[in-house]
């Protein structure tokens, strides 16, 4: 399931962008639930976990992954928490693809902790693949080329978990690898939340969506 789910969830997104085509005002509120459910699952849950008496600097390592999905949103353009802008070119847009595929390589590292993460990470994937699918459609790709990006999109975050259970490496290094994870959901969920509301201004439907997104956090 961890390598299978995470697949699924990416097209299905890309099926949504091609189905529903412009009509994406549900998309803001699909953003806001994820970005709440994966932060509350990476506070309650997952923090606890890596935060062992015997392992230092885990809080280094975490800072070091908000770090490093700051400059990975600067290459994608914000792509992994929504901020997609119409591509004017026809060229392929290798630095979005790359720096949004480094995230989903990392999101697959910690999967394995705990299955409430698959779930945050599953209905994160669906919005992304929506939103991927959709800024290659208005950049005038064809479905049959959208097809193999999408799938080799969808392979990275399985990719991560492959590469977890069959590389060697100590027990500390793991944690710390994690903890970069880590910093990386607790910077795109709390972008998500924080850019919920244009020009600041208390938007309730996303309001309510969040605290869904908290509440079934913590009661699954």
């Amino acid at each position: 399931m961890i390598y299978l789910l995470p697949f699924l969830a990416v097209l299905i997104g890309a099926a949504l962008a091609f189905t529903l085509a412009k009509k994406l005002n549900y998309l803001p509120l699909l953003l806001s639930f994820s970005g709440a459910f994966l932060l509350a699952i990476t506070v309650v849950n997952i923090i606890p976990k890596i935060y062992q008496p015997d392992i230092g600097r885990i809080g280094i390592f975490i800072l070091i992954g908000i770090l490093l999905q700051l400059i990975l949103e600067y290459l994608s353009g914000g792509a992994e928490h929504g901020h997609l802008h119409q591509q004017k070119s026809d060229r392929f847009p290798w630095l979005l693809f790359i720096s949004i595929s480094a995230h989903a390589l990392l999101e697959g590292f910690p999967l394995h902790l705990d299955d409430h993460l698959l779930i945050a990470i599953i209905i994160h994937k669906v919005p992304i693949g929506l939103i991927l699918t959709s800024f290659l459609i208005k950049a005038n790709f064809k479905p049959i080329q959208i097809l193999p990006i999408i799938s080799f999109f969808a392979l990275m975050t399985p990719l991560g978990s492959f590469l977890e259970a069959r590389i060697s490496v100590t027990a500390d290094t793991a944690q710390y690898i994690t903890a970069v994870a880590i910093g990386v959901f607790l910077h795109v969920s709390t972008t998500i939340l924080f850019e919920t509301s244009r020009d600041h201004r208390f938007n309730l439907s996303k309001f309510l969506m969040i605290i869904l997104g908290f509440a079934l956090a913590l009661i699954t």
